[in-house]
């Protein structure tokens, strides 16, 4: 049953700052030197999962699935992470997304908790090359879960850590896997993208320049209102 709006959880990829760019960059340098094909097209399948199952999608795409050992899987992965950080470290406030700021501003006034539930392990870095990280009240990553998404326990676990009721949360993702990972830790779920493609959003909106909290608070309400009745 829903409650009474308490926070607002947002994922950290392509919803506070575009990295896919730089993961993007990141895989295609490790699957070269694995002389492995990779395209863009390939990384749109790994938005929302984590490293080693981005790892293994690239490795069962390139036909070498079973090339390596468990221990050698995880020294790509680290080695993809090296290139990754590398990357980002040109990363600054600019590269911050249309409308977060005063989306994040318009949510601080309403006295609500924020909190970040990233499938990245890089999410404290690239929060604090955005000068971010203070404006959140928890900061949940691949670190600190055992389980990535669509499995939801990255967005309870971040509900935990804000002291608040997952049902009086509004999550904000841009990939399938995260929002489907919001609805079932009984969230209301705010996708970013095509409409056609997150059917099971919500609400959804086209880019975060449409990211109003007002609007998104309104439509939050009516459905309590609703399920109350």
């Amino acid at each position: 049953m829903a409650t009474d709006l308490q926070a607002v959880i947002f994922d950290l990829d392509g919803v506070i700052t575009n990295t896919a760019e730089y993961h993007f960059l990141a895989w295609k340098k490790l699957a070269n030197e694995l002389r492995i094909p990779f395209s863009k097209e390939c990384n749109e399948e790994l938005k929302g999962i984590s490293r080693m199952e981005s790892l293994e999608k690239i490795l069962a795409c390139g036909g070498r699935k079973y090339d390596f050992s468990e221990s050698e899987k995880m020294s790509l992965a680290a080695k993809k992470n090296e290139h990754y950080q590398r990357l980002i470290e040109e990363i600054t406030p600019r590269d911050i997304l249309p409308g977060i700021q005063a989306f994040i501003s318009a949510i601080k006034r309403a006295s609500l908790k924020l909190g970040v539930a990233s499938a990245s392990k890089n999410a404290l870095t690239v929060l604090n090359a955005l000068a971010l990280q203070s404006e959140f009240d928890c900061i949940v990553d691949a670190k600190e879960i055992k389980n990535g998404k669509p499995h939801p326990e990255i967005f309870l676990e971040a509900a935990k850590l804000l002291n608040v009721d997952p049902a009086g949360c509004i999550g904000i993702e841009d990939s399938q896997a995260g929002i489907k990972a919001i609805k079932a830790a009984g969230m209301y779920a705010v996708a970013i993208g095509e409409k056609d493609v997150f059917g099971n959003a919500d609400l959804v909106v086209t880019t975060t320049a449409e990211l109003s909290f007002e609007y998104i608070k309104k439509c939050y309400d009516m459905k309590l209102q609703n399920s109350d009745k």
